[in-house]
């Protein structure tokens, strides 16, 4: 499978399910598309402030795991898997995921296999860690608009599970993909969310940021994926 097959492909999908606005570019550069101007100017919008305290944080602030906000009758997770892996199984109509393959991988530009229960190859990456997002802003929002953040697509991506645990709540500055030739695609995703969300970054996250999309000045910033308000009848702990 050739890389614009694959990447039209995953375009496809991306658009009905999410909203998100992606685009084909020159294979290997690792760009993405969307209605925003350049992620690199767009990195100067974002607040630099320092870390703040962890106290407190609990993954129930951000309500249950991969709540139906969109409404559309499937969860968040189911979503994602269908939106970014090939060859897609189901198990129950069209929500379940069974079984499929990212082809590729975009941390690490290897095939990885998912199959339901027991032990997954795939996770569901969040591109601004909830712990992460917890510390530069969204200890201080309602229920709502981390609800919201926990599910929304733009922040969403499947990937090979153990690079997403090796991440774990790191930002730009602790962490990047292996794959180096994803790392602009990668680190213009966060500016994205990070500007839609209105969360702020640190110093050392800002320059590291700048570091990467130095190197792909073209880079456009992502966008779509769902409102910042998840619908009321959603509750965090």
């Amino acid at each position: 499978m050739t890389f614009w097959t694959r990447t039209a492909g995953v375009a496809a999908l991306l658009i009905a399910a999410t909203g998100c606005t992606v685009e084909p570019t020159g294979a290997g550069s690792g760009e993405t598309t969307g209605a925003g101007g350049p992620a690199l100017a767009a990195v100067d919008s974002l607040t630099v402030k320092g870390r703040a305290p962890k106290t407190g944080y609990d993954r129930d602030k951000f309500g249950t795991p991969w709540a139906d906000t969109d409404s559309n009758g499937c969860d968040t997770r189911d979503d994602i898997l269908k939106r970014d892996l090939k060859e897609v199984t189901f198990s129950d109509g069209e929500c379940s995921v069974r079984s499929g393959r990212l082809d590729p991988d975009p941390y690490t530009d290897t095939d990885v296999t998912f199959e339901r229960g027991g032990r997954s190859e795939v996770d569901i990456d969040h591109l601004v860690a909830l712990s992460d997002a917890w510390q530069k802003g969204a200890q201080k929002w309602d229920a709502s608009k981390r609800i919201a953040l926990a599910n929304d697509p733009l922040n969403l991506l499947a990937v090979d599970a153990g690079r997403n645990r090796s991440k774990g709540d790191g930002d730009t500055a602790t962490w990047l993909p292996p794959h180096k030739a994803y790392r602009c695609t990668y680190v213009a995703g966060q500016v994205a969310v990070k500007k839609k969300y209105e969360l702020w970054v640190t110093a050392a996250e800002k320059a590291a940021m700048k570091k990467v999309l130095s190197t792909c000045p073209g880079q456009k910033l992502p966008s779509g994926g769902t409102p910042t308000r998840a619908p009321s009848r959603f509750h965090a702990g």
